[in-house]
Formats: C-alpha cells, sequence, structure tokens
C-alpha cells in the first residue's frame, strides 16, 4: 500500500510549509547583500551569524508569521 495515495491536499500543504519554513531557516551558502524580500541592506553581523540567509530579521519574521498562519 502506497502512503501517497492517502495523502489529501491538507497534507501535502502541511509538508509544503514545513520544507519553506526550514528553508527559510537553513544556514549554508553565501549571503546576499540586500534582503530579497525589501531590497534594505543585511547587516554583517546577520550575514556572518547566519551563511545563507535572504532575508533581513523584519522580513524573515513577517514571512515566519504568515506561513504559520498558511500563507505564502
Amino acid at each position: 500500500m502506497d502512503v501517497a495515495e492517502h495523502a489529501t491536499d491538507d497534507d501535502i500543504s502541511a509538508s509544503e510549509l514545513r520544507v519553506r519554513n526550514s528553508a527559510l531557516r537553513r544556514g549554508s551558502g553565501r549571503s546576499v547583500y540586500r534582503c530579497e524580500e525589501c531590497g534594505d541592506a543585511i547587516p554583517e553581523d546577520r550575514r556572518q551569524a547566519e551563511p545563507g540567509t535572504e532575508h533581513c530579521l523584519d522580513c524573515i519574521d513577517a514571512l515566519e508569521h504568515l506561513a504559520t498562519r498558511g500563507f505564502e
């Protein structure tokens, strides 16, 4: 029996949300200098603390808040 056959749209949406949230928190790769969302500069200390970051603190907080409510 294949588990995927019993998956609902809600299960898939929840899985996508978990993947997106983990990607937002993942720290790898080279950080960008400007936030991908708002265009503000990302401080050097944040880029060093979280390699691979693409968002400023304000935007990452807003994106996580929206993600917990089911918005993308």
